[in-house]
């Protein structure tokens, strides 16, 4: 048998397998229909109670690159997807509640779906800008460190969904604004999570019982923002 000739050049092709899209990728937010009628996530919080469900208002829902639709929530510093919270320690998505209805479910509200499904279709921004925006309909707030080292609360106005996913609170600088009440869209607007002084984001009746709390949790506040 002839040896082979170990400078001929073969024939064959190498075909990469491609590549898989990362987490990141694949959880990437494309559109988001605003949650109204005051929908809640349900959540196990096992720090808290072992016994006990908590619910929290749902921002908004979200169709992902992935095709899945979940619901959207502030949770801490950012804006989470109901599938992130999976750690009974600090927060387990436990499905949905409808509070008016007193009813509990599992699947997006198909009005939403509806509206996702058109969405997806909009074209992109030819301009490189923003993809959505629409008003918060659930009194989220910031909470920002002031001058003197003291916490600010400021509602969000709106969130602003950008063309990599990244969905921001938008809030006001009252000194910029020049019309009230603040709609979206205003000149005034800048997006909270980008300031160096913001810490997190609290819900309606949580940023009530700050803003009517007294020395003592103001203190405790204060350190909880600065850590």
């Amino acid at each position: 048998m002839a040896p082979r000739n170990p400078c001929k050049s073969s024939s064959a092709k190498i075909i990469p397998f491609p590549q898989r899209p990362s987490r990141v990728e694949q959880h990437k937010i494309l559109r988001v229909s605003p949650e109204y009628e005051g929908l809640c996530l349900l959540y196990a919080h096992h720090v808290l109670s072992r016994d006990k469900l908590y619910a929290v208002k749902i921002l908004g829902w979200a169709r992902l690159a992935n095709g899945k639709d979940v619901a959207l929530l502030p949770w801490l510093n950012g804006v989470a997807r109901c599938i992130d919270l999976v750690d009974p320690a600090s927060g387990l998505s436990q499905g949905y509640y409808d509070p008016v209805k007193e009813r509990r479910f599992s699947e997006v509200p198909p009005h939403h779906l509806a509206a996702l499904d058109a969405m997806v279709n909009y074209p992109q921004p030819a301009d490189g800008g923003f993809i959505q925006e629409f008003p918060d309909f659930i009194g989220s707030h910031a909470a920002l460190l002031g001058e003197n080292k003291e916490f600010e609360l400021q509602p969000i106005i709106s969130w602003r969904l950008q063309q990599n996913g990244d969905l921001e609170g938008m809030v006001a600088n009252i000194d910029l604004a020049t019309h009230f009440p603040i709609l979206i869209g205003d000149a005034c607007l800048f997006a909270v999570q980008n300031a160096s002084t913001f810490r997190y984001f609290f819900q309606y009746h949580i940023a009530n019982q700050i803003k009517a709390g007294g020395a003592v949790a103001t203190r405790a506040l204060s350190q909880l923002l600065q850590s």
